[in-house]
């Protein structure tokens, strides 16, 4: 390495966004190619949502100047959206009133891989703090935190369900105390594995002590409707995160948002870069919110062939399938006790690549978006060729 480098940077492997390889390097067109391994939308923008983008960075937006580096409009709509979805149950059979969430609620990033960087540069940096995951999840909090010198303290979840052991949670968070746990990494429902937090795992986020900011990622609530946005106002060390790319079909815009205390997105309006979000990115999720009826009318399809996908990947004797709150599907082969079937993993997920489905291979299993009912039948026709 050049001698200005830092050494730990050797020791890092990169974060890779299509391990499975582009289209371009499958004997298939690219049209022909199922890209199964982002967890994205199967869908593009409609047509007219396209053309009216089209017509508003021909006629409204100035290549040439700044976009809005305070992102107003665009938090004054996030934050209508994520009311929308509080909801606080009757007590006695009186509706209790919401905490509203308002824009000081909410900061906005380049994607939520820039808030996850903002909140552990003002957490963790300099020797601060250290930060916790439950291995397999969203590589990213590990991957950011060692780029910026941070240590990561993990535990692996439980093998049958993927719920977080919290015991050795606590042992773990008690145990590593130089430097102390600072933040704690959770994603609501969990990727790879797509479960959802239980009740236990809620409970000992809502006991961890105030000096430990609790980071909940929502990354596919549109998915699974479970969200904590309305415990926020009891919990001032939770942060919320939440993304375009997924339901909304901006994936390749990069929009992310975060909800907390006022006090948290001030810090983190102090940390993020100016003008981090292009004017062009900041219309299309205030148009995509504006009609999120429309966009987001394909849900009930997604869950609909998740369960037939999930039906059709179990009758596979060798294949042990998970339960999903999410737009994927997770699971593994089966192996025989003392035995990795990482091998085989690492076999379907070529195999399919050469027969034209990209799947990602991440947690120690196979991870399958769930794509258009063509696409997912695909799916199971050549995993069902594979195998047998």
């Amino acid at each position: 390495m050049l001698p200005f480098i830092r050494k730990d940077l050797a020791e890092l492997t990169a974060y890779t966004p299509h391990p499975g390889g582009t289209s371009g390097e499958s004997a298939h067109s690219e049209s022909a190619i199922d890209r199964l391994d982002t967890n994205e939308c199967p869908y593009d923008l409609p047509e007219e949502l396209k053309k009216k983008l089209a017509w508003t960075y021909q006629q409204l937006i100035e290549t040439n100047r700044y976009p809005d580096g305070g992102h107003a409009a665009l938090k004054e709509a996030i934050a209508q959206y994520v009311n929308e979805s509080i909801t606080i149950p009757p007590l006695g059979g009186v509706t209790l009133p919401k905490t509203a969430i308002t824009a000081d609620n909410i900061s906005v990033g380049n994607g939520s891989d820039e808030l996850i960087r903002s909140l552990l540069i003002a957490t963790c940096l300099g020797g601060a703090g250290s930060i916790f995951v439950a291995n397999p999840t969203f590589s990213m909090y590990g991957i950011i935190a060692q780029t910026l010198g941070i240590p990561v303290v993990s535990v692996q979840r439980k093998e049958e369900n993927f719920e977080i052991d919290i015991e050795a949670a606590k042992r773990a968070i008690a145990q590593n105390q130089n430097p102390p746990v600072r933040a704690v990494f959770v994603v609501h429902p969990n990727s790879p594995t797509a479960n959802a937090l239980t009740p236990d795992e809620i409970e000992w986020l809502e006991s961890l002590p105030s000096e430990i900011l609790v980071v909940i990622d929502e990354a596919y609530f549109e998915f699974s409707q479970n969200t904590l946005a309305d415990q926020l106002h009891h919990h001032p060390n939770w942060i919320i995160l939440r993304t375009f790319s997924k339901a909304f079909r901006l994936a390749s815009m990069r929009v992310g948002y975060a909800i907390a205390h006022p006090e948290l997105t001030a810090a983190l309006e102090k940390i993020r870069l100016p003008y981090n979000l292009p004017s062009f990115s900041q219309t299309a999720a205030e148009l995509a919110l504006a009609q999120r009826q429309l966009l987001l009318a394909t849900i009930p399809e997604n869950l609909s062939e998740r369960a037939k996908l999930i039906a059709a990947l179990t009758q596979h004797q060798k294949l042990q399938v998970w339960p999903s709150a999410a737009n994927f599907v997770y699971l593994r082969v089966k192996a025989r006790e003392g035995e990795s079937a990482e091998q085989e993993h690492k076999q379907i997920m070529q195999q399919l690549k050469d027969r034209g489905t990209l799947i990602r291979h991440t947690g120690g299993g196979l991870r399958i978006t769930v794509g258009s009912p063509e696409e997912n039948q695909r799916t199971v026709d050549r995993i069902a060729a594979i195998l047998d």
